[in-house]
């Protein structure tokens, strides 16, 4: 393939010499062109791997409190403890995210998310809240759901699709090659874009939580039992919790962008060419890259694992990949049956008039229509569940 588009460059040379112009790319910089977006390519997936590595380890951190919650259930004397009766700020929940001083200041709430961000970014307390409030909301028949495995299973899922390079990123290559002009320090200014979208990810996820906390807060005065926040897709930027992965794509590419970028100049041009550009410039945009790899593991990520979950809906990750599987097969045979029922009830009027003779009772046909109305009507919740609407009622088995 590579043969080929060589040989059809050269072609395009001759063609443009032959009118007195030049092609935009030499044959020399189309080949580079090919190494740099392989190097790309692997650079992204290698550093997506890292990020989520690290950020899985210090997820699982968090299976001690999941586990810890699990053998509370077991003890009548915790049981009965916190059906008491306490003051809405003596939760610890409400302490970490509900200042005294201040309470109503909108600069001081982002300030303190801001800056948590960076320390204890997931606390048990947040987690034991979070986690309560997913099951109140969206299970609330299953309180021994293994929320931990469910929020793994839905990141593993989203980070699906982060590995991938989309076309918007590709075109963000583009602009950002076309803006490459001498003298303007292209390379130095933009890395400044992904350290701060990443500040500002970290900042709302973390506002979310103090949003939830501000809720109850205002609302109670006293609780009897464990505190129970609300989730919510108004918390989120425009109401869509799936801009925020978005934006973690985004970031690790553009990250990626930078590190393959300067290896790239490296390997194929030098340490002391033109296009490197000056160590006072190069050495802070390998400091914000390095930075940004580990405060993308170590706080964005868990913080995105955890604060995702308080939308208005939850994920299809919620069930076992064989179960998954298993609704979808089951929807396609339930939708073949009545296709196949209206298509008999068409094709023979007449005789369906007549109603059914008795050998016939004894087909699939009959019976699989009130079955297949009822699993039509449970599946149909199952998709309105996933797509935003939520639905109490769907409580999936506790060992998924």
């Amino acid at each position: 393939t590579r043969r080929l588009l060589a040989e059809h460059a050269a072609v395009q040379v001759g063609y443009c010499s032959e009118k007195g112009k030049v092609p935009l790319l030499s044959l020399e910089a189309l080949h580079h062109l090919h190494i740099f977006i392989f190097v790309l390519a692997i650079s992204h997936v290698t550093f997506c791997v890292l990020t989520v590595i690290f950020g899985s380890t210090r997820i699982h951190q968090w299976k001690k409190w999941e586990d810890s919650i699990a053998d509370e259930k077991f003890d009548p004397e915790t049981a009965l403890r916190k059906r008491r009766v306490t003051h809405v700020h003596n939760h610890a929940f409400i302490k970490e995210h509900f200042l005294g001083i201040g309470k109503d200041s909108v600069i001081l709430g982002w300030t303190q998310s801001f800056l948590k961000q960076f320390y204890d970014s997931v606390t048990k307390s947040d987690y034991v809240t979070l986690r309560l409030g997913f099951i109140m909301t969206h299970c609330k028949g299953n309180p021994k759901l293994n929320f931990h495995k469910y929020m793994m299973r839905a990141l593993e899922d989203d980070f699906k699709q982060v590995v991938g390079i989309s076309w918007y990123l590709w075109i963000f290559v583009v602009i950002f090659l076309l803006l490459n002009v001498n003298g303007w320090h292209t390379y130095f200014w933009i890395a400044f874009i992904p350290f701060a979208l990443l500040l500002a990810v970290g900042t709302k996820l973390e506002h979310v939580i103090a949003q939830l906390a501000h809720e109850v807060a205002e609302k109670h005065v006293a609780i009897e039992g464990d505190l129970v926040v609300k989730p919510s897709d108004e918390h989120f930027w425009f109401s869509k919790p799936q801009i925020v992965l978005y934006l973690i794509h985004f970031i690790l590419f553009q990250n990626a962008f930078e590190i393959a970028f300067f290896f790239w100049i490296w390997v194929t041009y030098g340490f002391d060419s033109c296009i490197m550009g000056q160590v006072r410039y190069i050495v802070p945009r390998l400091v914000i890259g390095v930075f940004i790899q580990v405060l993308c593991s170590y706080s964005t990520l868990p913080l995105y694992a955890i604060v995702s979950q308080m939308g208005s809906s939850f994920k299809k990750a919620i069930f076992e990949e064989n179960v998954q599987v298993g609704l979808v097969g089951w929807a396609q045979k339930v939708k073949q049956k009545r296709d196949l029922k209206a298509a008999a009830s068409n094709g023979d009027e007449g005789s369906s008039q007549a109603g059914p003779g008795p050998d016939s009772g004894s087909g699939s046909a009959p019976a699989a229509g009130p079955g297949a109305g009822f699993a039509g009507i449970q599946l149909s919740r199952v998709t309105r569940n996933n797509a935003g609407d939520t639905n109490n009622e769907i409580t999936p088995d506790h060992n998924n």
